[in-house]
């Protein structure tokens, strides 16, 4: 697997370049601003994930959106023309029924606030979701639905207030719509709690109960997580100790991955789902001349932090650029977060900014 330095960035010391594809068995794949956006697929994305099928690689899709079943997520990226079974899909609300599960009697009762796909999981745990808080419930679990209404809220709001075991299926204050970002099931969680109090127990991405269910249900050895958001898909590789894939096609952008702190620092970095089959060069090589602070380099551009700025020199591949400033950057802050760190006119340059 090479080695990862103190940037984050992964290098490998025998210089090889495999294609992601055949370096790992199973992409664990984020869907909404990785596979699509607005309901249509982004660009690239089913060539890449076709061709990274047809040269061996498994293929997951873990989604926090606990709203679908896997059955209605499979035929929806099989209209999109990237062909799955609901077996490989794995949500949200597979990973909170089973942690439900977990800790009631079989059969319980669940109040069950969010949309069919939590419904359909909570009955494949052999719990019962029910509707209301006068059904005597064991738990209450909430998940996204976009049709949630006040109701339903208030009745998630009077179990809590009792003392009822209450879970989250995921907590993304935000959802990608294709008029821009809506409130997510964090947002509706954060409801529930300033009516009631109490924190809930949550599964989603970025916490281990997510990954747990995805490897149970993938049976992945060597797994590649692939996401486009740093605090939900790459923190949740940091915390299963798995390596991850970054690409630019939705909510994180250039700035925000040059200043993340190190729990939000993926291995890999790449403009869309192509980065799959290609080779990842090295970076995180330290060079310097004695004049001034200490660069890395990658590809034909070279990175420093000097006075609090990021300044590149060279040229070629921005993306090569993005990665020897992600190193220069990132051991410039350490352990910390590069917060005010002066980016601007290095990711101009890159046609970044």
């Amino acid at each position: 697997m090479g080695e990862q330095g103190r940037t984050g960035i992964r290098t490998r010391t025998d210089g090889r370049e495999r294609p992601l594809c055949a370096e790992y068995d199973t992409a664990l794949l984020d869907l909404d601003g990785v596979v699509y956006a607005g309901g249509e697929a982004i660009a690239h994305a089913v060539e890449a994930l076709e061709t990274a099928r047809e040269r061996g690689m498994r293929l997951a899709y873990v989604t926090n959106n606990a709203s679908r079943t896997p059955q209605e997520v499979a035929a929806l990226l099989t209209r999109l023309g990237v062909p799955a079974e609901a077996a490989e899909v794995i949500t949200s609300a597979q990973a909170v029924a089973r942690l439900i599960s977990e800790q009631v009697p079989a059969g319980s009762r669940v109040l069950a606030v969010g949309g069919e796909g939590l419904r359909v999981a909570l009955r494949e745990r052999g719990l019962e979701p029910v509707a209301s808080a006068e059904d005597d419930p064991a738990a209450v679990v909430q998940g996204y639905d976009p049709k949630l209404d006040w109701e339903r809220l208030a009745e998630a709001a009077y179990a809590v207030g009792r003392g009822v075991p209450w879970f989250a299926s995921n907590t993304d204050l935000t959802i990608p719509t294709g008029r821009g970002r809506a409130p997510g099931n964090g947002a509706l969680v954060e409801v529930v709690r300033i009516a009631a109090g109490g924190r809930p127990q949550v599964a989603g991405k970025p916490l281990p109960p997510m990954h747990r269910e995805t490897i149970l249900r993938t049976g992945a050895r060597k797994p590649l997580v692939v996401g486009d958001r740093l605090d939900t898909d790459i923190e949740g590789a940091h915390a299963g100790g798995v390596d991850s894939l970054l690409v630019l096609t939705g909510v994180t952008d250039a700035g925000h991955l040059l200043v993340a702190p190190p729990h939000h620092r993926p291995t890999y970095v790449a403009a869309d789902l192509r980065g799959l089959l290609t080779g990842h060069p090295e970076t995180g090589a330290a060079v310097g001349d004695g004049d001034g602070p200490e660069g890395h380099r990658c590809g034909g551009w070279t990175a420093r932090v000097a006075g609090g700025e990021l300044l590149l020199e060279g040229g070629g591949d921005p993306l090569d650029g993005l990665r020897a400033g992600c190193a220069a950057a990132w051991t410039a802050a350490g352990e910390g977060a590069g917060e005010g760190l002066e980016t601007a006119k290095a990711l101009a340059r890159l046609g970044l900014g």
